[in-house]
């Protein structure tokens, strides 16, 4: 195994989580300490450190991480008002988990993206 991530223990299932969804290329769980009231991560099953480091054969997941957040957007009843999809990366970005992730935070006014 080439990297062991917190996140990649919750994909295989050996630390418990929220699942919400989990397919052939992402697992979808809740944030352990939310943001809002949503607060899903969607993941991709393999590890890639961050989005800097995504390559072209990682567009099919980098998609479905998007496809599959719209989706729970509107299971979770927060896409018609509106909804947040957040990646960090890196350190200057905030990036705590090196096993990319994203974000979708929903459920009350989310203000603005960054503090000025």
């Amino acid at each position: 195994m080439a990297q062991d991530t917190l996140f990649s223990k919750i994909v295989r299932g050996e630390i418990p989580a929220d699942i919400v969804h989990q397919d052939d290329l992402v697992t979808a769980f809740r944030d352990i300490r939310p943001l809002a009231p949503t607060h899903i991560l969607v993941v991709p099953n393999q590890v890639i450190p961050t989005l800097a480091d995504a390559s072209a054969s990682d567009e099919a997941v980098l998609g479905r991480m998007l496809r599959v957040a719209a989706d729970l957007a509107a299971a979770e009843g927060v896409a018609e008002d509106g909804y947040r999809v957040m990646i960090n990366c890196r350190d200057h970005g905030g990036q705590e988990v090196y096993h990319l992730h994203l974000h979708l935070l929903g459920g009350r006014p989310l203000g603005p993206m960054t503090r000025r």
